[in-house]
């Protein structure tokens, strides 16, 4: 990009074919974001103003994300935020970036939850489950937990900045809740990806936290460990739902089945796939 007059248009049309061409697949997408987030306005602002010519400052600004975001960094990261379920959560690189795929987990446990459940999030990262499940049922009592402190912080300084009142605790699985059973339901998207299976993720995913990636060497470690763990903690009637990868949902429901839950079965998110399982103590 050179320093004469840049308009929005010319801006966004650059982008596109500088994103295009390095295979990033939401080229357009992205540009329109990263250029609304650095004009402080949203896309509509955008295509009303393609005639407008960038500052100085903004073409700087601008430039900086676009080396960033070339150089693998999600959008989400270099605009500090990501919308899950029409709450906008802070994120950075401490944290997953909350997945359209995960808002489903949210709606089947919301099917099989009353009201005032005791509830569970077990990896919370942003917080994004555990946040969604206190916005949809006010009268929950929820939890979210993560290993990682880094983490942790995340959540709950999205909890202050959404005003949902979630008590975030650190530590290992269910460890941190041991004593604040029976709940209703533990929800959780766990590491589910094969340690092999890492190098050939798209670089942007790459670039968030291994540690909430990582599902040992057939991508269901921690998954068995949360399987047998929730019954101990779950009420009579409780539900256990968790996502898991593409063609993992007859193994997890297997080991479900075989730790004595009941109804256990499969909820496809919005792109066909077997994402969430979910089943009954």
């Amino acid at each position: 990009m050179t320093d004469d007059t840049w308009t929005i248009l010319r801006v966004l049309q650059w982008t596109q074919g500088r994103f295009t061409e390095r295979g990033i697949p939401s080229a357009r997408l992205d540009a329109e974001v990263l250029l609304a987030h650095v004009l402080q306005r949203d896309r509509v602002g955008l295509y009303t103003h393609f005639d407008q010519p960038l500052e100085g400052d903004e073409l700087s600004a601008f430039r900086e994300l676009i080396k960033r975001r070339l150089a693998g960094e999600p959008v989400a990261y270099l605009i500090g935020k990501r919308e899950f379920r029409s709450l906008v959560l802070g994120v950075d690189a401490r944290v997953l970036v909350p997945r359209p795929e995960t808002e489903t987990l949210v709606e089947v446990a919301l099917g099989l939850i009353g009201e005032t459940p005791r509830v569970v999030d077990v990896g919370t990262g942003s917080g994004a489950i555990a946040l969604a499940v206190k916005a949809a049922r006010p009268g929950a009592t929820v939890f979210a937990v993560d290993r990682s402190e880094d983490a942790a912080a995340v959540a709950r300084a999205n909890a202050i900045k959404l005003g949902l009142a979630v008590e975030v605790r650190t530590g290992d699985l269910l460890a941190p809740v041991a004593g604040d059973g029976p709940f209703d339901a533990v929800l959780s998207n766990p590491p589910y990806i094969a340690s092999a299976e890492l190098p050939g993720l798209p670089i942007e995913v790459r670039r968030e936290p291994q540690l909430a990636l990582d599902g040992g060497a057939d991508g269901l470690v921690v998954i068995r460990r949360l399987v047998a763990d929730a019954v101990a903690l779950l009420a009579t009637g409780g539900v256990l739902v968790m996502e898991v990868a593409a063609g993992q949902a007859p193994a997890v429901i297997e080991l479900m089945t075989r730790a004595g839950y009941a109804d256990a079965q499969a909820t496809k998110d919005l792109t066909g796939i077997d994402r969430v399982v979910s089943a009954r103590r």
